[in-house]
This record gives C-alpha cells, structure tokens and sequence, in this order.
C-alpha cells in the first residue's frame, strides 16, 4: 500500500460517494449518526439535486463546485494473454468543505482525493493521495478533458468525443504497482436512474448520474516491477450530489455488470439502520438505452461473507430480477479486496453465472 500526503494539505476525507471532506470538517465521530461517512449530513448552502435536469456535455465532465460532492470513477476488467483475471480502479473525488463563492490559492475550500487499486486472485494493492484545490494539484479541465491529482491522469486522447467520454489514458502509480490503460468506446454516455436523476430515497436524497460502460480496455499494469499486457472491458461513473443519502442509510452494496451479448447492468441497494434496504438500478442495453429497474419483486441476497479489515463484508451474492430473467450468482476473484483508506470499504472485480454469464464489479460501504 502506498498513502501519499502531503504535509501542507488537509487531514482529509473518504472515498466514492463519501468524499464527504468528513474528517476535516470533524465529522469522523458523527459518520454513524449522520448515514456512512456523514453523507447523510444536512447540505444547507449547497445546491440541490432536483428531476428534470439537462445534460450537457463536455460541461458536465467537469467540476460542479455549488454541489457539496462529486466523483469521476473507472473499474475494469482484464485478462492478460494466459486468460489471467486482473482489476484496476481509478477514482478522483472531490469534497467542498463550506458552501458559497470559491476562494483563491489555498483558502479554495475544494479538496481532492484520489484512490487506485490493481486486483488479481492472489494480491490486491492501493493507494491513496489528497491534494488542496486553488493551487493546481488536482482538478477537471473540459477542453481538453483531463481530470488529475498530483501525477495520475484520466486524459483524453486525440479524437476525443465528449458525447462518448473517449478515447482516454488512465493512469495511476504506488509504491509497489502502477497501469497505464487506454480507453474506446464508440457509444454514448448513458444516464443512470431516470434521465440522469438517481434517486436515493423517498425523503429527496438523489444525485446526477450517468455512466459510460462500453469502454473497451487495453494497456499494462506493473505489480513488483513486473510488467504483464492486459486487455477487456472498462466502466466510468460520474456522479455528483450535495446529499446522497438519508441520515438512516448506513451503506450501499453496488453492482456493475458486462451481461452477454453486450448488455450492462448497474444495481445497487441502500442499507437502512432499521434492517431494510432500497434497490435501484438501470438495464442498458446494447444501443445504449437505459430503463429503471423497478425495486419490487427483485432481490440481492449475500451468500458468503468474509472477514477482513476488522470487517465482515459480503463477498458473493445472489442476484435475482426476474422481469429480466436474470438469475445470477456472483463470486469475487479476490474476496480480500479491502480498501484501508481513510473511511475504509469494499471494491473489486466479480465473475457471475446462472441465466447470464459475465464480470463487473462489486462495491461494498458501510460495513
């Protein structure tokens, strides 16, 4: 594991969702109280996540700073050339500590976050870095897109198409890993939930989401100095949000799916104090399209659980949706794949059978 920090920057935050600035806003104690790492907090100042909104892009690759919180997020799935299963995670957070006007140089009051992570069955490595916005550490920029922290890029090649989000080099380094990757894709984004509106729970908690999961994945990545060619499939996440959760909500369990013939599927439930849970999701087909997964009559149950991390995570699940004809059971291909950063969780690649056969990636919070 590499932790890079720098001494002049924030005792910072979380991760994904939760790059809730939680630790330096001292939220640390209150995250329980407050839904998993404090996102449940009250978000008065900061704009609200309302239906009906219209995308457009290249504006919405980059940052929105009136949002209390905000993500750019790439897993893939990859094969070397003996067939060999590998995982790589790419993330930038970033986490307004106050509303209001932006300040300048190092009274900005954005910080950044960045975690990387490479899986195989044997080994899972990460590593995680802060940076303070206003002084050029880290950042989004549309035209030309590049999104970085410190030296880690997600850029966009020659050819670029915001409708797509590609081509794109990602590229990530710690102590004893490193990737460099390039992505394709030749369809358009898709938005998550209904038309990009992705709702949290009954009580108004929703984000802006949309996705590209037709990436098509090729580059090298570095383990112990040796490097090994990989290829397969990628999926990016944006989403951003001001409150994503309810102050009940302790958690999610989520799920990004390569189904066969170049369907996708992205589920996830939302784990209350009480015991119940919410399910969301959207089926993508191959087109592009992108339906809501009602919540009735679906289920996902864990099937096995594995302690790590002073945790127990649920590693392998049964996943049903029979309007879909999907019946599926998920096995992770390192049931270790323990992210200890600073508000510690659960990421790493999958392999499914049943009604469908395929890979993703399976995210676990809260836990």
């Amino acid at each position: 594991m590499n932790v890079n920090q720098i001494a002049s920057r924030p005792r910072p935050i979380s991760r994904r969702a939760f790059v809730g600035g939680v630790l330096a806003l001292g939220l640390g104690s209150r995250a329980h109280a407050q839904g998993f790492a404090g996102l449940g907090e009250a978000a008065d100042g900061f704009a609200p996540v309302v239906p009906g909104k219209r995308f457009v892009f290249p504006i919405d690759h980059g940052p929105h700073p009136e949002f209390r919180i905000e993500w750019w997020y790439v897993t893939a799935n990859l094969v070397d050339a003996t067939g060999a299963a590998h995982g790589a995670q790419w993330t930038l957070f970033r986490q307004a500590t106050r509303a209001g006007a932006q300040l300048e140089g190092w009274a900005n009051q954005q910080v950044w976050m960045g975690h990387a992570a490479i899986t195989r069955a044997d080994t899972h490595r990460y590593s995680e870095t802060f940076a303070r916005g206003g002084v050029g550490q880290a950042g989004v920029e549309t035209s030309p897109f590049v999104a970085w922290i410190d030296a880690w890029e997600m850029r966009g090649l020659d050819g670029f198409s915001a409708d797509s989000v590609a081509p794109l080099k990602l590229s990530a380094t710690g102590a004893d890993f490193s990737y460099e990757l390039r992505l394709d894709a030749e369809r358009s984004l898709v938005l998550q939930g209904d038309r990009g509106y992705s709702k949290k729970s009954d009580r108004g908690q929703a984000s802006y989401y949309y996705s590209q999961p037709f990436f098509k994945a090729a580059g090298r990545i570095v383990i112990d100095d040796k490097p090994v060619d990989v290829s397969g499939l990628a999926w990016m996440d944006r989403e951003w949000s001001s409150q994503p959760l309810a102050s009940d909500q302790t958690g999610w369990d989520w799920f990004s799916l390569h189904l066969p013939d170049d369907e996708k599927l992205m589920l996830y439930r939302l784990r209350q104090k009480d015991g119940r849970s919410n399910l969301f999701g959207n089926w993508i087909t191959p087109d592009g399209r992108s339906s809501e997964i009602a919540a009735s009559n679906n289920s996902i149950t864990p099937t096995a659980f594995t302690e790590i991390g002073g945790r127990k995570a649920p590693t392998a699940w049964s996943v049903e949706i029979p309007a879909r004809g999907l019946a599926i059971e998920t096995t992770p291909l390192n049931p270790n794949s323990w992210m200890g950063t600073s508000f510690s969780y659960w990421e790493g690649p999958i392999s499914f059978a049943g009604s469908h056969n395929g890979i993703g990636y399976l995210e676990l919070t809260g836990y």
